[in-house]
């Protein structure tokens, strides 16, 4: 059964976040419709990571497996198809190894956050950087950055008494 790695990039204006939601539309559920329609096979795609709502990505990687095998320009131009008119867009997919997993093979994963700190509101960037009427105090911005610098394996931070507060 071969494995598929894609690349996508989106949106997420529209969208309730990667994972799959019984609220409204998300990414996870929009490329599992495109893949259904391209190969008549209901898939369960994994993302690397799970983006919020309304957030969006240049380089989210999932992966898929499907019973038949296509070359792998045809998945990505028949799921691009078939993703019209939703904003997202396969910009790579690949046959990948079967023991590959989107989520535990990453090795990296990179955020970029924009403000924009002027008057006047966003038009052309708007829904893509975070509006602040007014002049921030880069030099503090940065320093607390430092903070936030570095690599880890543990689970994501969690207040001390985070874990006594759970029944």
């Amino acid at each position: 059964m071969p494995r598929y790695r894609v690349t996508l990039e989106y949106d997420g204006g529209p969208f309730h976040g990667w994972q799959r939601q019984d609220n409204g539309p998300s990414v996870q559920a929009a490329l599992e419709e495109a893949v259904l329609k391209l190969s008549a096979e209901r898939v369960t795609a994994t993302g690397a990571g799970r983006t919020d709502s309304g957030v969006h990505a240049r380089g989210q990687v999932a992966h898929f497996d499907m019973v038949k095998e296509f070359p792998p320009d045809t998945v990505r131009d028949a799921l691009n198809a078939h993703l019209r008119p939703a904003p997202i867009a396969v910009v790579d997919a690949a046959l990948a190894a079967p023991d590959f997993h989107a989520r535990f093979s990453a090795i990296a994963r990179h955020y970029e956050f924009r403000i924009l700190t002027r008057r006047a509101p966003p038009t052309l960037d708007r829904g893509f950087v975070w509006h602040v009427g007014r002049t921030l105090d880069s030099n503090a911005m940065q320093e607390a950055a430092r903070m936030l610098l570095g690599t880890t394996t543990s689970p994501p931070f969690a207040p001390p008494n985070a874990r006594r507060n759970r029944r």
